[in-house]
């Protein structure tokens, strides 16, 4: 039996690797000229030090099959192979020749960053059909990819081949995210065919919901299909319609699509999205702390959640963002109010604590207004009767206004407060743009 290895410095003038890839490798012991061409059978592959593959994912990314007849060129294209993928930053092997086979050994570790995947207009299959397609391809895509080597461009590559099965004349491309610095995604999506939703539809919604999130999806008809922004949209449109009836660990899944219809460049799909509702919370308490200037009970009146029934998770930030302008009209500009919830006593309960941070005392700093000519301008500023050294009223530049349209017509306003901290001002930029 014959051990052959190879040092890095015996290969480094044959293989090119990715910077930072190590290769550990020895000289052969000794001849192996005088065995019989069965020595040469692959019997065995064998896969150690990598904690994220299976074995046999390895084995396939190899190339190499059982029963095929190997030399060392064969094992230094597997080296290569794995190496350009960028999934490993250290490849260590050994081979052992003997009558009855060749037995290769691969030393690996993992590459330290992957990253996720996501498909941005893929319709064509759905999500656990295209994943195990693609991994039938590329054994190594677990549903991440390493932040550097080629195996981006191979699983491009393989999504290409599954559109070309499926006859969609589209173009697949792919972009790292963000533009610039480290790589923390990539965005795979097809170019060439339009693709609209015809229809959205709900799975595991409860009767009690499904007609307001029907009523939600209908705006989405006719719009173009992309997952990021129905994602975006989910979130916004759907996902509020259980946080307002106690369900606040409820999920909506990705939108899901199903092609409809095909029609040259038109594809036209029907989307369903997954609803997991989770359990439905009812509010057993409500606590409030930090507050001086106004009293719990003054507080609690402005909190339109009642104990004992279900948790209103939407009203309760709307509230609370009054009770922010309230401290607001009263010069406390940056008070922080911060809802925090935690389990009840019994099941299926929560309990509010409602924290008051209520900060400095701002006044009145500078007043800037622009887009008006001089006189109107002076006019302005003196009918302004919040002036320099004023406790700051956060309310009063929109009543301000208010009194500016009788004056002066409707115009498009926009007021800009800028906070000093270091004396505790506000300076007020009032723009002016006329609507025609």
């Amino acid at each position: 039996m014959i051990t052959r290895k190879l040092r890095l410095g015996l290969l480094s003038s044959i293989l090119l690797f990715p910077p930072g890839l190590a290769l550990s490798a020895q000289k052969p012991s000794h001849s192996a000229k005088n065995l019989p061409p069965s020595a040469y059978k692959l019997v065995a592959i064998k896969v150690t030090g990598t904690k994220r593959y299976k074995q046999e994912d390895v084995a396939r990314a190899s190339g190499l099959a059982i029963g095929q007849t190997v030399h060392d060129d064969d094992l230094k294209d597997v080296v290569r192979a794995l190496g350009e993928s960028g999934a490993f930053t250290d490849i260590s092997y050994s081979f052992e020749y003997s009558p009855e086979g060749t037995k290769l050994e691969l030393k690996l570790r993992d590459a330290e960053k992957f990253v996720p995947v996501h498909f941005d207009n893929v319709v064509w299959f759905n999500g656990r059909d295209l994943a195990e397609k693609l991994h039938a391809s590329i054994p190594l895509f677990d549903g991440e990819l390493p932040a550097t080597g080629q195996m981006v461009s191979q699983l491009s590559d393989a999504l290409q081949a599954l559109l070309v099965q499926k006859n969609v004349a589209g173009e697949v491309d792919y972009i790292r995210e963000p533009d610039d610095g480290p790589v923390e995604s990539f965005t795979f999506s097809v170019s060439g065919p339009h693709i609209t939703i015809r229809n959205v539809a709900f799975s595991g919604a409860d009767a009690a919901e499904l007609p307001l999130l029907t009523v939600a999806g209908e705006g989405l008809q006719g719009t173009e299909f992309a997952l990021p922004k129905l994602k975006t949209l989910a979130d916004k449109n759907f996902l509020p319609i259980y946080q307002a009836r106690g369900y606040l660990k409820a999920q909506i899944g990705d939108a899901e699509p199903e092609v409809a219809s095909t029609e040259d460049h038109d594809v036209s799909v029907d989307v369903t999205f997954p609803v997991h509702p989770g359990p439905r919370f009812v509010v057993s308490a409500l606590e409030i702390t930090g507050n001086k200037l106004f009293t719990g009970d003054a507080l609690r009146t402005m909190i339109q959640q009642k104990l004992g029934e279900a948790a209103n998770a939407i009203q309760l930030e709307r509230n609370l963002a009054v009770i922010r302008h309230m401290y607001g009209t009263r010069g406390y500009m940056a008070a922080g109010v911060r809802p925090e919830s935690k389990p009840g006593d019994q099941p299926s309960t929560i309990q509010y604590i409602v924290h008051i941070t209520e900060g400095d005392l701002y006044h009145m700093g500078d007043l800037d207004i622009r887009g008006l000519d001089s006189k109107a301008t002076s006019h302005l500023q003196n009918e302004w009767t919040l002036r320099a050294g004023d406790i700051y009223d956060s309310g009063y530049a929109g009543r301000f206004l208010q009194q500016v349209y009788k004056e002066m017509g409707d115009w498009n306003t926009n007021v800009h407060e800028t906070l000093n901290d270091t004396d505790k001002t506000v300076d007020v930029t009032i723009r002016f743009d006329s609507r025609s």
